[in-house]
């Protein structure tokens, strides 16, 4: 019965993975649909629009497979950047890795999991047997086989680093660094302390710096003036006079009668006059924190690798971002109120996940249909169709817990934008650790132990019993982690192909709302969601790699669609709005190498259960043995990933030293890390004088 569910959420899953690719083909070779399929190409100019009707567009066809298969990862590289490269390497090396598995899993494990008689089950029922039939609970007490595999790309990853470092060209955010907690001087400004002290300390490499202002209130000015100008915009592209007509009160309900147009004109005026004086005001808002640049990168880290001051907690120095990665909004917040920040997010964080496991215990209620019947009786005669049951138990229990967790990627970018960090990217990164804690926690744990053993969590205060516990709870979900593969897994990569929520939200806005926004956004790839999906996926196949090998197939076929739309996405859809050199790379490492220790903690509880103490001790070394690959991994490469050792710094350095444009790049240095809002222009008629920056390049060095 179980295997029959699985069976129709594989062939519901494969009916839709086949509809994105029709739609999609389809899509690809229409006119004026670019900006749903590929906003990256409208916005380079580079999308073929004909208005010819040909027959052949509306047939579907598998060229952009070639076009995504055919450019190298060289290629890739230079149209995407290295991090792009470090995340289409996780799923090379996961279908290299499952290849392997496929191959031992399938033909080796499963027939010996099969044959067991532990579950003593017919030979000839294989339609309504249960897959625990195909996993190791049917093993025999005494029976002898299983080999975890293992793994190892970090070398790889960080040689590209090193090579992408060597043919980049020179970067602001190399020549930066960001001092913070700068002590206030009575009768000097905070940009006079930072000349005098760096100009002292390092008057041979020391170039220029930008204090940072406080502009909180200059950036919500702005960000009024901009939504004031695109409804504006909205409105002059109307085809009607009378939606130029409405009411000046709250959502356009009350208030007197107005033209809009002329309201919307006068109300911008006025918030620019705001932004021109509060820009003027910022100039005396400083903060005690500044970018200072440096001639050189080898003193931009030696600046950054050694204490300034006599006190510690002053003159605090950091890796600077590159200037389109700053997230000013936090840069005005204090010390006290960035931990107090952090405090909060640890909290809510937590509440999050123990709110979470609502939805989880809703889905594991749906996998048992006596428990539905219980909960809903007037459904029992319904809940008996052979092909409703199938879907409520094989379908439905994973595309509920996806649609849950649609939500959270957000949420977690919006905790991490509140920590106080000062880089897109380092909230992106930071976003997507707690998105796949969390998803570790809540999809594999709480699964896990929900039906089996939540209800005995005062066994987890002896850690002796932990690994018996997930020896009997694991397997045991073998059936729902498979529909979650195929759901989450082929499913949603498939829709990311169609971009669903991108067209339905740009249906919304030019059908509905009427909103027509001059401004194009190409999205970037949103890591913080995607990488912890991937790593999920990689846990599972790791610990059911012996459990229950019927789930390998499935894992590959995602890696394998995996591979061929994110490269498509990459090449077509997303552009990078930062780069940080592969910096993701060691996140993916350590959950590996946790996914590991766990598939061994599972092997000791399993080879106990039945009964192969020989078999048990001699997994009992292998975590240990994992624990210190993980640690010669730290030490000989992660060091790479936090900063370029001295000799890469000071080649790179000297092979510049000739170069003619690097004059006009310290130039540009004294001005890269202003502030945009102070820069902004305005959108009203009579902003054309102040187009002008209002910070002039001379009073940098003040």
């Amino acid at each position: 019965m179980i295997l029959s569910a699985l069976l129709t959420s594989v062939g519901i899953n494969l009916g839709l993975c086949f509809l994105f690719f029709t739609l999609y083909s389809i899509l690809r070779k229409q006119p004026g649909n670019a900006e749903v399929y590929a906003p990256r190409l409208v916005a380079e100019g580079k999308s073929q629009q004909t208005s010819n009707f040909n027959l052949e567009r509306l047939l579907p066809s598998a060229g952009w497979v070639t076009r995504a298969w055919r450019p190298s990862e060289a290629e890739l590289l230079s149209t995407s950047g290295l991090d792009a490269v470090v995340f289409m390497r996780i799923f090379i090396f996961s279908a290299r890795v499952f290849t392997f598995a496929v191959i031992v899993g399938i033909f080796i494990l499963l027939p010996i999991n099969y044959m067991g008689k532990q579950l003593s089950l017919d030979l000839f029922d294989l339609p309504n047997k249960s897959l625990e039939s195909f996993t190791i609970s049917n093993v025999d007490d005494g029976s002898n086989s299983e080999i975890p595999p293992y793994f190892q790309e970090y070398d790889y990853i960080s040689s590209k680093r090193i090579s992408y470092f060597y043919s980049s060209k020179p970067h602001p955010h190399q020549f930066t660094i960001l001092v913070r907690s700068i002590p206030a001087s009575s009768g000097r400004s905070y940009s006079e302390t930072v000349e005098s002290f760096f100009s002292e300390y390092y008057p041979a490499t020391y170039l220029s710096h930008w204090v940072v202002r406080r502009a909180s209130k200059l950036q919500d000015l702005i960000k009024n003036s901009k939504r004031l100008y695109r409804r504006l915009v909205n409105l002059k592209s109307a085809n009607h006079d009378r939606e130029r007509f409405g009411r000046a009160g709250f959502m356009g309900l009350f208030g007197q009668r107005v033209d809009l147009l002329d309201h919307y004109e006068k109300k911008l005026e006025v918030i620019e006059d705001n932004v021109r004086a509060e820009q003027s005001s910022c100039l005396g808002k400083e903060v005690g924190a500044a970018f200072v640049s440096f001639r050189t990168r080898f003193a931009a880290a030696s600046a950054i690798h050694m204490q300034q001051g006599v006190n510690p907690t002053q003159w605090v120095t950091e890796t600077a971002p590159d200037p389109e990665d700053v997230y000013w909004p936090f840069f005005s917040a204090s010390f006290l109120k960035r931990w107090i920040s952090n405090l909060v997010v640890v909290v809510a964080c937590v509440l999050l996940t123990v709110l979470f496991l609502i939805p989880v215990l809703i889905v594991q209620g749906l996998t048992h249909l006596e428990q539905l019947e219980i909960w809903f009786p007037f459904l029992k005669g319904l809940l008996r169709i052979a092909f409703v049951s199938q879907v409520i138990t094989g379908y439905l229990p994973s595309l509920v817990l996806q649609l849950f967790l649609y939500v959270v990627p957000s949420i977690m970018i919006m905790f991490s934008s509140i920590q106080g960090y000062i880089a897109m990217s380092q909230i992106e990164k930071s976003a997507c650790i707690k998105v796949l804690w969390f998803t570790i926690w809540n999809i594999f744990f709480a699964n896990v132990l929900s039906g089996s053993a939540l209800y005995r969590v005062e066994i987890f205060l002896e850690p002796k019993n932990i690994p018996a516990i997930l020896a009997v709870a694991v397997p045991g979900q073998a059936t729902f982690f498979i529909a979650y593969v195929v759901t989450s897994g082929w499913t949603s990569t498939s829709s990311e192909l169609f971009q669903l929520s991108t067209l339905v939200s740009n249906f919304i806005k030019r059908n509905i709302c009427r909103k027509y926004d001059d401004e194009f956004e190409v999205p970037s790839v949103p890591y913080h969601s995607e990488i912890p999906r991937i790593l999920l996926f990689g846990l599972l196949g790791i610990t059911y790699f012996f459990l229950a090998p019927l789930i390998l197939p499935f894992l590959l076929v995602y890696y394998c669609l995996g591979y061929l739309i994110y490269r498509n996405q990459l090449l077509n859809v997303y552009a990078p709005k930062y780069e940080t050199g592969g910096k993701l790379w060691p996140i993916v490492h350590d959950s590996m190498i946790f996914s590991l220790i766990l598939m061994h903690v599972i092997a000791i509880g399993i080879f106990g259960l039945k009964k192969l103490p020989l078999a048990s001790s001699l997994t009992v070394p292998l975590p240990i043995l994992t624990l210190v690959f993980n640690s010669y991994c730290r030490r000989r490469f992660l060091p790479m990933f936090k900063s370029y050792s001295v000799e890469s710094l000071l080649k790179k350095d000297k092979e510049e030293q000739n170069d003619p444009t690097i004059a006009s790049f310290h130039e540009r240095l004294a001005t890269a890390y202003q502030d945009p809002a102070l820069l902004h222009g305005g959108y009203s008629g009579n902003s054309a004088s102040i187009i002008a920056p209002l910070l002039s390049t001379t009073e940098v060095d003040a």
